[in-house]
C-alpha cells in the first residue's frame, strides 16, 4: 500500500504545518525533501501516496538562476501523469500553473497580501470551499489558470486564488497549512513586508488569526482527507 507523502520545502522551517500533522495523524510517513539544498526528487515511484509543492522566496520562472526549479518541475509533471494527487502552496502553486503552460509573476498592481485575506468560491468552486473565508497569505506574485483547469476560489486584490486540473491536482496561492505558530514566525522575519500596499498590520493579521484560524483548519484538513485519504 502506498503510505509516503513527499514534501517539496523551499526553506528551513520547523515540520509543524498542517499538511505534516495531518499525514502522521493520517498514518502516512512524511518524506521531506528540499531540492534547493541538493535533494534529489526523481520521479515518484508506487510507494508515493501525493506529494505537496510548499511556498518559498524563489521567483519560479528563474530556472536559469535556480536550476532545481527543472527538477520540481519534472516531479510535477511526473506525479499528474500518474494520478498522484499533488497539492501546490503558493510557489508551489505557481510551479504547478507554470508547467502547465500559464503565465506566473508579480500582478499587475504592486500589491502584497501579507495576513489574513477573504477567499470566496468562485461558481464552480463551491464543492471545493462552500463559503468565504479568511486563509493566511504571504505573495506578491500570482498566476493564470491554465487551460484546461476549473478555478475554484479569488479574493479581493488577487482574483486567482486556487485551481484544480484534471481529478487530484490543486494549487493554492493562500497558505491553509499554516499555524498560528507559524504565522508568528513570518511575522517576526526579516522579510516580513510591513508597510507595503496591501499588507494588513500587525494588529490586524492578530485580530484576524484568532478569528479565522480554527475555520481554516477545519477547511483545509477535510480538504487533506479527501485528496489523500488515509494510509
Amino acid at each position: 500500500m502506498s503510505r509516503k507523502i513527499v514534501l517539496v520545502r523551499h526553506g528551513d522551517d520547523p515540520p509543524d504545518d498542517r499538511v505534516v500533522t495531518y499525514a502522521v495523524q493520517s498514518g502516512f510517513e512524511p518524506v521531506f525533501r528540499r531540492p534547493f539544498k541538493g535533494d534529489k526528487l526523481g520521479l515518484p515511484d508506487p510507494d508515493v501516496a501525493g506529494s505537496v509543492v510548499y511556498g518559498g522566496p524563489f521567483n519560479v520562472f528563474e530556472e536559469d538562476k535556480h536550476p532545481f526549479l527543472n527538477e520540481e518541475a519534472d516531479w510535477i509533471r511526473g506525479c499528474m501523469a500518474a494520478g498522484i494527487p499533488l497539492l501546490g502552496l503558493c510557489q508551489g502553486a505557481q510551479q504547478i500553473a507554470r508547467v502547465l503552460g500559464a503565465e506566473v509573476g508579480p500582478y499587475d498592481q504592486p500589491v502584497h497580501e501579507f495576513g489574513y485575506y477573504p477567499i470566496s468560491p468562485t461558481p464552480e468552486g463551491r464543492d471545493f470551499l462552500p463559503e468565504t473565508l479568511h486563509m493566511t497569505q504571504a505573495h506578491f506574485h500570482t498566476f493564470a489558470i491554465p487551460e484546461g483547469a476549473v478555478h475554484l476560489a479569488s479574493s479581493p486584490m488577487y482574483p486567482n486564488q486556487a485551481f484544480r486540473y484534471g481529478d487530484k491536482t490543486y494549487a493554492f496561492q493562500f497558505h491553509p497549512e499554516c499555524t498560528i505558530e507559524g504565522f508568528r514566525r513570518w511575522q517576526a522575519n526579516a522579510w516580513a513586508p510591513y508597510g507595503k500596499p496591501g499588507v494588513q498590520t500587525r494588529a490586524e493579521q492578530d485580530a484576524l488569526m484568532l478569528e479565522a484560524d480554527a475555520r481554516q483548519a477545519d477547511w483545509f484538513y477535510s480538504f487533506l482527507r479527501k485528496l489523500f485519504g488515509t494510509a
